[in-house]
C-alpha cells in the first residue's frame, strides 16, 4: 500500500487497536510507549504519515518548540537538545534550534518574534540577561522557559545549577592534588557564567600561594588558546609558574591544554587542567578532561517537561528545577591512579 492510499482507518487496522487509539499514538497526546511502538510501526509498514499542516490547523498548535542558545555550534548545547529532543518527540512536537545573539536586547528581540506564531513555546539560554529581556519573556504569548539561572523573583520557569559551586570543587581537586599556583581561566565578565564561575573561583581559592586569573573574549577554544598564552607568559619564571588551570568550560580548557604544550608543559605532569560542562569532546580529548558535569541532558529534559506542561496548562505556577554539579575526574588532572 503506498502513502497516498494510506490512512488513518488503515493504520489502525494494522495496528489491532481502536481509531482514537491510533489517533493519540501519532500525536503524541496520551497513549503508552508500548502503543505509540506498535502504531508507529504499523504506519511506517504502510507509508503512512501524518498531516502536519492539517493537524496543526485543527488543533491550533505548531508543534514546534525553539531551542535559542548563544551559539550553536557549542557542544553542551548539542546535549541540551539531546535531552529535550526525548522529551518532546513522544509528544509530537518537533525542536527548532535559533541564536540569541551574544546581547540581551538580541535574545530579547529573538523571544519579541514569537508574536508571530511559528511555535508553541521556547526553551532559551541567553548569555546576558537585563530588564527588558526579562519583560518580553514574561509578556511572551507563548510559554518561555529560561536555562541557566533562576527566575523564581520575576515569575518565570527555570532550570539552573550553581556553577560557582562547581568551580569550588575544581579548585578543592586540584589542591588535592598538591596544587597551589593556580590559574583561572573564564569568559566575558558580563555573561551570566563568567560571573558565576569568577565569584565560584575567588571564594575557592583565597588560601593558594599564588593566584592568576585571564579573561577570554569568548567560551571559545580559540578564544581559550589566547587568554592562556597570555596566562602562561605572565607566570612564566620559576616561582611564579602555574601548576593548575581551573578553566571556565570545556573549550576553554581544550584551548589551555594547547597553550601549554607551546610552552614546553605537561599535562598533568607539569600542568593540570579542569574544565567545566563535561562534555563529549573534552571526555574524547588526549587527555582526557577532567570536568565539572552541570547535567547538561538532565537540565535540557527538566527545561521541555516545564515547557510541555505549560503549553498544556499556560495558568500553572512557574516552576523552578536545580540540577547539583558534579566532579568528573580524567586523566588531566591524574597519572590514572586515581581513575
Amino acid at each position: 500500500m503506498t502513502s497516498t492510499r494510506a490512512t488513518l482507518l488503515h493504520v489502525a487496522e494494522r495496528a489491532g487497536v481502536s481509531l482514537a487509539s491510533t489517533s493519540r499514538a501519532l500525536h503524541g497526546t496520551g497513549a503508552s510507549k508500548a502503543m505509540v511502538e506498535r502504531v508507529h510501526a504499523a504506519a511506517a509498514e504502510l507509508g503512512y504519515s501524518v498531516d502536519a499542516i492539517g493537524r496543526s490547523l485543527r488543533m491550533k498548535k505548531t508543534f514546534q518548540i525553539a531551542f535559542a542558545v548563544a551559539d550553536i555550534g557549542n557542544p553542551v548545547y548539542v546535549e541540551m537538545m539531546r535531552g529535550i529532543h526525548e522529551v518532546l518527540a513522544p509528544h509530537g512536537f518537533r525542536v527548532v534550534v535559533m541564536t540569541t545573539g551574544d546581547t540581551a536586547d538580541s535574545a530579547a528581540e529573538l523571544v519579541r518574534s514569537l508574536n508571530s506564531g511559528f511555535v508553541d513555546g521556547m526553551i532559551i539560554i541567553p548569555l546576558r540577561t537585563d530588564d527588558r529581556l526579562i519583560a518580553e519573556i514574561q509578556q511572551a504569548p507563548v510559554p518561555v522557559v529560561v536555562i541557566g539561572r533562576a527566575m523564581s523573583d520575576h515569575g518565570v520557569s527555570s532550570v539552573s545549577t550553581d556553577s560557582a559551586a562547581g568551580i569550588g570543587a575544581a579548585v578543592e581537586h586540584v589542591r588535592s592534588r598538591g596544587r597551589r599556583r593556580i590559574g583561572f581561566l573564564n569568559g566575558p565578565l558580563d555573561t551570566t557564567p563568567g560571573e558565576s564561575r569568577q565569584r565560584g573561583f575567588d571564594a575557592a581559592a583565597r588560601t593558594a600561594e599564588l593566584i592568576e586569573t585571564e579573561i577570554a573574549d569568548d567560551f571559545t577554544v580559540a578564544a581559550g588558546l589566547d587568554a592562556a598564552r597570555r596566562l602562561f607568559a605572565r607566570a612564566s619564571g620559576p616561582a611564579e609558574q602555574l601548576d593548575a588551570v581551573v578553566a571556565a568550560n570545556d573549550l576553554l580548557a581544550i584551548g589551555a591544554i594547547r597553550a601549554a604544550r607551546e610552552f614546553g608543559l605537561k599535562v598533568p605532569e607539569d600542568v593540570v587542567m579542569t574544565g567545566m560542562d563535561d562534555t563529549e569532546l573534552g571526555r574524547v580529548f588526549l587527555p582526557s578532561l577532567t570536568s565539572v558535569s552541570l547535567g547538561s541532558t538532565a537540565r535540557g529534559r527538566a527545561a521541555a517537561e516545564l515547557v510541555l506542561g505549560l503549553t498544556d496548562d499556560p495558568d500553572q505556577p512557574a516552576r523552578q528545577v536545580a540540577v547539583g554539579p558534579e566532579l568528573i575526574v580524567r586523566e588531566s588532572t591524574t597519572d590514572g591512579s586515581a581513575l
